[in-house]
Parts: structure tokens; C-alpha cells; sequence
């Protein structure tokens, strides 16, 4: 009769001969994948990369040749001249040269230069660059505006759609005419260490924009461009694409005409549990910017060790200098207006040519907007107008409102908590200042260890 004890040998022989196998097969899996996997150079398919040739045709064979593990291949030294490109899922397209986007209609096949729809386990990688042209989708500049006025098209230089495990790390793409990465619905999404390399003034040249995407780390980042920096959005969709959750931006910097870090304004369906940190905004219309304009509901919001610039532009630039803003508006008299609620504001410093804004509505009230630890220092240093907050877009409410330099401004939210705050004003003759903190139809509002220098204005609550 066999003993427990050699039983109980046996059994754990048994269970390591398996695992020794099953390693085995697993480092023999990998081998094999590991040999099958390609390079294929887009010369080998027919590419000139002379930067004058229409190189589409030539790149889109070698993405269709390409299987799962494969890299395709933009080499250095080359530039290639393309419009639509549809990338697969599993592969690997490398960026080691130049793209230059074609400035035709007709070349393109749908709204955007690089395209992947259900894509699954994609990459998109290398130190080269994607260069959209965007004064040739331009009709003139708009001097007294001081932007570029645009075409009736062009293209998004990144549309992905519905792709999972998706991964796109140390490119950089330049000069975009529109919107940048455009992450459509996408789910466990990798994006870092991009360049985006905009002009400050074209309008609507966003940088990067998860809508409405769960799972995804932005980290690493330099965005520069005239809109939007790196938004969070919920578009209106055919497709149900669920909530827009779970998403951590850390470690970037940013230069933008518009928002710095921002969710909004399309906000037709849940966004949440979203996390900005350790980012720094060089320049900004707002540093920190939400604004629900649509049914959606925004909630668990955190802003974390930041610090940010917030300045006024000329008037079409959305934003007046205000260097947080949190805004709930109807976005037109139709609107079934969501709500904003539970967002935190902790460690964050501030140097802006507007105040701290939160303003909810009669359509719906803000809710539990924590700030601790936020130190800012209001001054005007730019020539253009001041005094108002921005409430674009909506057709509800003026599109703006003037008013004092307060330092914070409250309106019609509830439980807001200042912990620990401090507000300081440089001598400037340029601004009517109002209040410290200013709030008004606010409930529940809490102030501890609020800190001002020897001009602080009072604290005006009534």
C-alpha cells in the first residue's frame, strides 16, 4: 500500500514534470512566433519615399500582407507621401521615417490618415514623425483673430476604433489640420512618450482624445497645439461604445491656446473615474477645465500634483484666462442636462489671469467638489480684454458673463470644500478684484486654513 507521504511525492513530481513542460511548450510557442514574425519594408511593396509620390497603395499592400507579430515598416531616410491608411489588428507599424499626409480629397477614404477599426492587439511605434500640413487646409489668416480660418475638410491624423490592447508609444506627428489620436471607443489602451507638435494657432487641432474609452494610460507626453491639449470626451455615437472610464494621464507637458487637461464638452454619456497627475501646463486659456454640456454624468474625478499657466488669447478661443473650471450648462434649451459631482483637487499650483470657477445651474447643480492643498496667484500680464468667465458653448446663457477677479467663485453647487487653500494677487491695475472666495446659492461650503497675503479681499458668503 503506498504511504501518503509517497503519494504526496509523487503528486509534486507529477505537478513539476507538467509545469516543465508546459514551460517548454510555452518558450517553444514564443520561439515559433518569435521566427515567424516579419519586418516588412514598405519599398519592398512598391514605395518610393521620394515625398512626392502618392506612396498609399504601395504602404496599405504591405499592412495587408502583414499577420499577427508582424512589423511594417516606415524606414528612415524616406518620406513617404500618403493619405488613408487602414491598419490590422496584431501587428506592429513602425514609424522610423517621415509621413507626409496628402493635401487631395480625393485620395482619401474616409475622414482620417491612419485608420484601425476593431483592431485588436495593435501597436504603433517608432521615433518617426507624421507631418499633417495644416495651412494647406486653410483658407487665410484671420489677423485680428489671430487664427487660421479653415477648409470645409480635413483629415483627423488618427482615427482607432473599437481596439483593445492597443498600444502607440514615441511618435511624433506634427502640423495636424484637425483633431490628433482620436481614441474611439477603444478599451486597455497604452499611449507614451508622444510628441504632438501642433500650430497655436489652427484651430481645433486637438492633441490627444480618448472618447469614450475605459482602461487607458496616457503617460510621458508633449503636446503642443492650439486646442484642446488632452481631452476626455463622450460623443454622441451610433454605436454603443459603454461608459467612458478608468483613465490615468500623468507625466506630460503642455503648451495649448485652449484647455490644458480637460473633460468635455461632449459628455452625452458616463465619463468617470478619470485621474490627471504630475503634469505640468506651460500655457493654457484654462489649466484645469470639465465642462458638462449634454445628459452624460461625470463623476470620481481627480486632479492631482499639478501645476499650470492660464492666460486670456484673442476672443474666438474658448476660455478667458480662468485657471480651473468646473461648469454644468445646458448645452442648448433641448438639453437634459446630467450632472457633475465628486471631484477632488488636491496638491495643485496656479498661476492664472482668472479665477477658480464653479458654476452649476438651474439645470443642474455641482456636487462635492473637493480642493485641497491649491495655491494660486492671480495677475494680468496680457493685453487682451478680461473680466468675464467663458460659457461656451451653450445657447441657454449669454456666451459670456462679466464679473470681478475673485479668487474662487462658486455658483450654485453643493459640499464644496476649501481645505488648506491659498489665493494671492499680484499688484496689477488691470483687474477690478472681487473676493477671496465669492459664493453664491451655494450649500454645505467649507473653508479650513484658507490662506491670503496682506491684499487677500474678504470672503464674501452669503
Amino acid at each position: 500500500m503506498m504511504t501518503t507521504k509517497h503519494t504526496n511525492d509523487t503528486k509534486m513530481r507529477t505537478r513539476i514534470v507538467c509545469r516543465f513542460i508546459s514551460c517548454v511548450l510555452c518558450i517553444s510557442w514564443f520561439q515559433l512566433v518569435a521566427a515567424s514574425a516579419r519586418t516588412l519594408n514598405v519599398l519592398d511593396f512598391g514605395a518610393r519615399g521620394d515625398g512626392a509620390t502618392l506612396d498609399t497603395a504601395a504602404i496599405q499592400r504591405a499592412i495587408d500582407a502583414a499577420s499577427a507579430g508582424d512589423r511594417v515598416l516606415i524606414p528612415r531616410w524616406h518620406t513617404f507621401l500618403t493619405a488613408t491608411l487602414t491598419l490590422k489588428g496584431g501587428i506592429d507599424f513602425h514609424l522610423a521615417g517621415t509621413l507626409l499626409i496628402s493635401t487631395n480629397q480625393s485620395d482619401y477614404a474616409g475622414d482620417g490618415v491612419i485608420l484601425a477599426s476593431n483592431a485588436p492587439d495593435l501597436t504603433l511605434s517608432g521615433s518617426g514623425q507624421i507631418l499633417g500640413r495644416s495651412l494647406c487646409f486653410m483658407t487665410n489668416y484671420d489677423a485680428p483673430n489671430e487664427w487660421w480660418l479653415f477648409q470645409e475638410w480635413r483629415p483627423k491624423m488618427f482615427v482607432l476604433t473599437g481596439c483593445t490592447n492597443l498600444i502607440v508609444r514615441d511618435l511624433t506627428f506634427a502640423d495636424a489640420p484637425f483633431w490628433g489620436l482620436h481614441l474611439l471607443g477603444c478599451y486597455n489602451v497604452l499611449v507614451d512618450n508622444v510628441t504632438v507638435n501642433n500650430r497655436l494657432d489652427v484651430p481645433n487641432d486637438d492633441g490627444i482624445d480618448p472618447d469614450p474609452c475605459r482602461h487607458v494610460e496616457i503617460k510621458n507626453c508633449h503636446v503642443t497645439c492650439g486646442d484642446d491639449a488632452i481631452v476626455i470626451k463622450s460623443t454622441r455615437q451610433t454605436n454603443d461604445f459603454g461608459d467612458c472610464a478608468y483613465i490615468r494621464v500623468h507625466d506630460c507637458v503642455i503648451r495649448t491656446q485652449d484647455a490644458g487637461l480637460k473633460i468635455g464638452t461632449e459628455t452625452v454619456g458616463k465619463i468617470h473615474d478619470i485621474e490627471f497627475d504630475h503634469c505640468r501646463i506651460l500655457s493654457g486659456s484654462r489649466g484645469l477645465c470639465i465642462q458638462l454640456r449634454d445628459e452624460g454624468e461625470i463623476y470620481n474625478v481627480i486632479f492631482r500634483d499639478l501645476d499650470f499657466v492660464a492666460r486670456y488669447h484673442s476672443e474666438p478661443w474658448w476660455g478667458r484666462g480662468e485657471g480651473i473650471s468646473f461648469t454644468a450648462l445646458p448645452r442648448n434649451a433641448q438639453t437634459q442636462l446630467g450632472r457633475l459631482h465628486d471631484v477632488r483637487v488636491e496638491n495643485v499650483t496656479g498661476t492664472a489671469e482668472n479665477s477658480v470657477r464653479v458654476n452649476g445651474s438651474d439645470a443642474s447643480r455641482i456636487g462635492n467638489v473637493v480642493f485641497r492643498n491649491v495655491a494660486m496667484k492671480f495677475a494680468r500680464w496680457t493685453a487682451y480684454p478680461g473680466g468675464v468667465y467663458d460659457n461656451r458653448p451653450t445657447k441657454v446663457l449669454p456666451p459670456v458673463v462679466p464679473h470681478q477677479l475673485d479668487g474662487f467663485n462658486l455658483r450654485q453647487a453643493d459640499g464644496v470644500v476649501l481645505d488648506d487653500c491659498a489665493v494671492r494677487w499680484a499688484e496689477t491695475e488691470a483687474a477690478p478684484l472681487g473676493a477671496a472666495v465669492r459664493a453664491e446659492d451655494v450649500r454645505g461650503l467649507t473653508i479650513a486654513r484658507f490662506h491670503g497675503d496682506t491684499a487677500a479681499h474678504p470672503i464674501l458668503v452669503p
